[in-house]
């Protein structure tokens, strides 16, 4: 079958295409995620996929608007007029509709097209869409984290992009470093490193930097401010990089030089064993629950459990935030190939934070760090 774009109208009585299994994004084989989805239709005749990212996932498409429908055999992509010519070129293999009515209509229509009775929808939509397709006399039945599940887990270009938004990022840290001094303000070094991150080929910044120094370093997502970093100041920098929408997430803290740092290396230093600690718990089949609570337990045994209130990991992918979750309040089996972070903190009010974040890929007997950038304690002149 042609991997051609095919535009179709609703009114159509062409029969849909029906599934593909080459080309698309970096040749994966589409019918593989697809194949993941329609195995778990229990009680439903098609899935609705609103999420962009998903939508990405499982088109290649790199707009910022459309829906897909699924039937265990049919695939629509949906999309408006500006995004036409796009589509055309970014999704292979899926019947494309371009939508000229409000979006429940749309959805309404196709269903009716499809033979579709109970429809699946992801939970993440807004209610108002939901109560507008509830009217059009469709079944509705919410799934949560239908996609996201297969997500987590990340083939071989998923895991090169992610390598190398690493690498963007860590080569951006390394210029910004001589810039990183006293009297050297907050916000001045986090558009230096944002700057920096733009000429190394991210075209996007996955989250607003964190450069948070002295007593703002207590707080784990301060904002960048007109502060001045200072003789004794810890200084927590969080930022990440991106490659064809994949991202990265790592931080780094250092320390400035001064009279009074003996409590604050000691804390670094926690850190950094519950750190290490983490991350040798990662393997297969491991509950993350247990990886969490290993950094937590060393944080605890040295008198800061109270300043340690966030979870150890998150998934990192097309999203920043993804899964698996890496926290004490979520089960979670840790697979073979996912992505995620490992960054314990401690926080203490007055004093300062301290946090140190690496990336780790799962592999059968335990975990390659992504992260390159040293980890030892840095004091710098």
């Amino acid at each position: 079958m042609s991997l051609k774009a095919k535009i179709v109208k609703l009114n159509d009585s062409n029969p849909p295409s029906p599934p593909f299994s080459k080309g698309g994004m970096g040749g994966f084989r589409v019918n593989s995620r697809l194949d993941g989805i329609r195995a778990s239709f229990k009680g439903i005749d098609g899935f609705l996929t609103t999420d962009i990212d998903n939508i990405r996932y499982l088109t290649g498409f790199r707009g910022s608007s459309g829906f897909l429908l699924i039937t265990k055999t049919a695939n629509f992509f949906v999309t408006d007029f500006r995004y036409k010519e796009q589509a055309e070129s970014d999704v292979k293999g899926w019947d494309i509709v371009i939508e000229k009515e409000k979006r429940a209509i749309t959805v309404s229509a196709l269903a009716k097209k499809l033979g579709i009775n109970r429809l699946g929808f992801e939970s993440s939509v807004s209610y108002g869409f939901f109560d507008a397709l509830s009217k059009k006399g469709i079944v509705l039945k919410p799934f949560k984290d239908f996609i996201e599940r297969l997500r987590a887990v990340k083939n071989k270009r998923e895991k090169l992009l992610i390598k190398e938004a690493v690498r963007r990022a860590e080569s951006a840290f390394l210029e910004l470093k001589p810039y990183i001094k006293r009297g050297a303000k907050e916000n001045r070094i986090a558009a230096m490193l944002e700057e920096n991150l733009k000429k190394k080929g991210c075209r996007s910044i996955p989250f607003d930097t964190i450069i948070a120094s002295g007593r703002n370093s207590s707080m784990p997502h301060a904002r960048p401010s007109e502060k001045r970093l200072n003789a004794g100041d810890l200084v927590v920098i969080d930022w990440g990089g991106e490659a064809e929408g994949y991202f990265s997430d790592m931080t780094r803290t250092l320390l400035m030089k001064g009279s009074d740092i003996g409590k604050k290396k000691e804390i670094y230093n926690i850190v950094l064993k519950a750190n290490r600690k983490a991350v040798s718990t990662i393997s297969p089949g491991v509950d993350g629950r247990e990886i969490d609570n290993s950094a937590r337990d060393v944080i605890k045994k040295a008198g800061y459990a109270e300043f340690f209130g966030h979870g150890t990991g998150h998934g990192v992918g097309l999203q920043v935030h993804e899964a698996p979750h890496i926290t004490w309040n979520r089960r979670e089996r840790i697979k073979e190939d996912m992505v995620f972070t490992i960054e314990p903190g401690i926080y203490v009010p007055g004093v300062g934070g301290v946090r140190i974040e690496d990336m780790a890929l799962v592999k059968p007997k335990g975990a390659e760090v992504l992260t390159r950038l040293p980890r030892g304690l840095e004091i710098i002149k």
